[in-house]
């Protein structure tokens, strides 16, 4: 197989244009010692955007060709193009276990988000049959949940936009880009599986693969599915609340099996199960705050992490398409999307985060008195508002302590200020308001896109003033990358306070906590930022229990069930 790179190509392109490119390159018509050009087929590795030439803009492919093996040395002697290569393909394959240590029970997953998902994935695959614990309901049944939620109804404190089946990834943008050096092949994996599971062929290769909310329910149901066919269980609406140990080794998950008084309701009764096991995964989010004082209160070592807070900004969509693709721009391009970043003059690194073109600012609250915010979007990404976080990275010096629970109180403060400023509401502000200290109440050219309820307060009473600086002058400077980034009736929404988590759960050269048989696991743990990055680290994890433990089919087999 050969590979090609750097393939560019005018937007819009011809349906043969990637076919005829491909043909020139490898100079077919001149190895070819026939008439006609040799056969051969391709598949696309990677596509990605240049819109550095704006108005000009191309796509640029790197693609695998599969070609009688006789002209494929032919072609690499003759290649003048640096861009052609032999293609040695880099393809994930599940280990085989070696572990010799005899489970005790199940495998037991804490956490249905993207890292205990394909934890559960590559387990199954094994013969493991791992019980997957999850607080929040089922995806379908949560999707109402926090559908009637962001209508009106009371929040529901274990399944909603933070809890659930899927993870807090389900309400979100879907995007599947990551930025972890992918040797072995797992990043691909995890794509594949994706459209394996129902996603579209070109999240395998293209730049920024983009599920959408909607594509993504479908998707985690479908995981769900070849779980369960294949020996794993899960119980939902089962909140883990507790552990015991054999000296320093896991021997059993405590957890409360919930009962919910209604959609949108508080879980108000709760029966205790005892589940023995020797191997234990964390999968819990970045968000499991009572799970994370537990843990702590129990003597499992974590360490303060930094993140970063800040507040959603939201503009018109065509105005950063304008910006990113020109005036006159190709209608069929994807609405654009931009990264943008900047170091303050008072030392702070600002940056945006979780960009959502043609999406919504959510309400991604998870406990009662308080409100986060976050940014979603379906798979069509037709709002027509663009946000993304605008983001200050915070640490200990912030937190005012060493504790390893000091962000995770930090990050409660805020939402708790939002909370009161929004009365119950998520607070939004216009960006010219909030700059100059005032409510002019003035309404702008658009209307903010937003699930959830809303009320328009003085935003600037809400994060530490050295960070309200620290967004203005960012603001203000990405407003020359973007023209119109700094307009005035830009609409800032509150608080930012979830990207990642505010802990680390430490682990060992095997991935396990100074408990043993203790597995952190994923973001939430604080070894991941996103889906993709979340699914490659429960892959990791699964790894690790296979060469220590024997998986459970062959130890049933061995006691004769």
């Amino acid at each position: 197989m050969l590979r090609i790179d750097k393939i560019k190509l005018p937007v819009p392109e011809k349906d043969r244009a990637l076919n005829e490119a491909i043909e020139r390159i490898l100079q077919l018509d001149k190895i070819s010692k026939g008439n006609e050009s040799p056969d051969y087929s391709f598949r696309i590795l990677r596509r990605s955007l240049d819109a550095r030439k704006k108005p000009e803009l191309f796509y640029v492919y790197s693609v695998v060709v599969t070609i009688d093996p006789v002209l494929e040395e032919r072609i690499l002697k003759h290649a003048r193009a640096s861009s052609v290569s032999k293609y040695e393909p880099k393809l994930y394959k599940i280990p085989d276990p070696t572990g010799d240590i005899l489970l005790k029970g199940r495998p037991v997953i804490v956490g249905s988000g993207p890292a205990g998902l394909f934890c559960a994935y590559i387990l199954c695959s094994k013969g493991y049959a791992p019980l997957i614990l999850e607080r929040g309901e089922s995806v379908e049944l949560r999707t109402e949940t926090v559908r009637k939620f962001w209508n009106g109804e009371t929040i529901n404190v274990d399944s909603n936009v933070q809890f659930g089946e899927g993870g807090a990834g389900t309400f979100s943008d879907g995007k599947l880009n990551t930025g972890v050096n992918d040797k072995n092949g797992r990043n691909q994996f995890v794509l594949d599986t994706f459209v394996k599971m129902g996603a579209d062929e070109e999240t395998a290769y293209i730049n920024k693969p983009h599920l959408g909310t909607d594509v993504l329910v479908r998707i985690v149901k479908e995981l769900r599915c070849y779980i369960t066919e294949h020996g794993g269980t899960f119980k939902f609406n089962t909140r883990m609340t507790g552990f015991e140990t054999d000296g320093n080794e896991i021997t059993a998950v405590i957890a409360e099996k919930l009962s919910n008084n209604g959609f949108g309701g508080s879980n108000n009764t709760s029966e205790q199960i005892r589940i023995e096991t020797n191997c234990l995964v964390m999968a819990i989010g970045h968000s499991a705050r009572d799970t994370f004082k537990m843990l702590y209160d129990k003597g499992v070592q974590m360490a303060q992490k930094n993140f970063a807070v800040g507040l959603r900004i939201q503009h018109p969509q065509d105005m950063i398409d304008d910006c990113q693709y020109g005036k006159d721009h190709d209608e069929n391009l994807p609405v654009a999307d931009y990264k943008l970043s900047h170091h303050t003059n008072n030392g702070r690194d600002v940056y945006s985060f979780c960009m959502c073109p043609g999406g919504f600012v959510v309400n991604a609250s998870s406990e009662k008195g308080r409100v986060a915010v976050n940014g979603m979007s379906y798979s069509l990404r037709d709002s027509g508002t663009a946000n993304s976080a605008i983001i200050v990275s915070v640490d200990k010096k912030d937190f005012g302590s060493y504790d390893p629970l000091a962000g995770m109180e930090f990050q409660r403060k805020l939402e708790e200020r939002a909370y009161t400023l929004g009365r119950g509401r998520i607070p939004i502000q216009q960006y010219g308001d909030f700059k100059n200290g005032e409510m002019s109440g003035k309404p702008g050219d658009f209307v903010p896109r937003i699930k959830g309820s809303y009320t328009v307060t003085d935003l600037r009473k809400l994060l530490p003033e050295e960070l309200n600086e620290a967004i203005i002058e960012s603001i203000d400077k990405f407003g020359y990358t973007i023209d119109g980034f700094d307009r005035p009736d830009a609409v800032l929404a509150g608080v930012e306070s979830r990207s990642s988590s505010p802990v680390r759960i430490l682990r060992n050269e095997d991935f396990m906590s100074n408990i043993t048989g203790m597995y952190p696991c994923g973001e939430g743990a604080g070894y991941a930022g996103g889906i993709t990055s979340a699914s490659m680290d429960g892959i990791k994890v699964a790894e690790k229990i296979m060469a220590r433990y024997t998986p459970v089919k062959s130890f049933h087999m061995s006691m004769g069930r």
